[in-house]
């Protein structure tokens, strides 16, 4: 990305640095994600104002130099999600969406789709903060896997491909089998497929609900699929 770059991009992570400015967290659409500094922003009197915060949705202008920092050179609001901001659980919600994103998709590579998937889930947020469930915030990772290119088998056993007696998950095998082939996996119910299945054939706004006992269930297959092909961890959902 040499010289000027502009690009829409939302606000992932904002940290404090030195006496006035901040380095940023960003996830673009079309550079993936970014770090920059915006300098002086801290300063009263700031051109910036408070548009750097996290779960901005901005159009910004930075350039690189030489250094590994791109220098935010302008921003504009696209969108502040005020409501959002106004509601706790929400605020928890978009805080652990964003840094899932952020270390699920920490290159530069572009998945445009990943950018769209997260500004949707800031929308719905802003647009019904109280409607930030554990579900929604499931449906959003299981669609985040999806993108990686990790989504668990669901329609067959992962290891044999048997149809029938689809009774528990396997991070190792990469989703549902069979109870001939169970070892080393955890049972899971029918409820907890449902809704693997559910969330991933629909739209984020009609992400299915379930109670908690089955999400604890889609939870656990979730991190169980990150840690052995990602190696990673991510904050429980809200």
């Amino acid at each position: 990305m040499p010289g000027a770059v502009k690009s829409e991009a939302v606000v992932l992570r904002s940290i404090r640095y030195g006496e006035a400015d901040r380095i940023l967290h960003l996830y673009t659409p079309h550079y993936g994600r970014v770090s920059a500094i915006a300098k002086g922003v801290r300063r009263t009197r700031s051109r910036f104002g408070g548009r750097l915060e996290p779960f901005f949705r901005l159009h910004i202008e930075m350039h690189e130099g030489r250094g590994e920092l791109l220098t935010v050179t302008g921003a504009s609001t696209v969108d502040a999600h005020p409501r959002l901001r106004g509601d706790a659980g929400a605020i928890d919600a978009a805080a652990r969406a964003c840094d899932a994103v952020s270390r699920m998709f920490e290159t530069s590579e572009p998945h445009p789709n990943v950018f769209n998937l997260l500004c949707r889930h800031l929308h719905l947020l802003d647009e019904r903060p109280e409607h930030a469930t554990r579900g929604r915030s499931l449906s959003f990772r299981l669609k985040l896997l999806h993108a990686a290119g990790f989504a668990p088998q669901l329609g067959a056993c992962a290891s044999c491909g048997d149809s029938e007696h689809l009774t528990s998950f396997s991070g190792a095998a990469g989703g549902v089998v069979c109870s001939a082939c169970e070892a080393g996996s955890f049972p899971i119910g029918a409820e907890a497929h449902d809704f693997m299945t559910g969330s991933l054939g629909r739209p984020l706004a009609e992400s299915p609900a379930a109670v908690d006992g089955v999400l604890g269930q889609v939870e656990r297959a979730i991190s169980a699929m990150l840690e052995h092909h990602a190696h990673l961890r991510l904050m429980p959902a809200a």
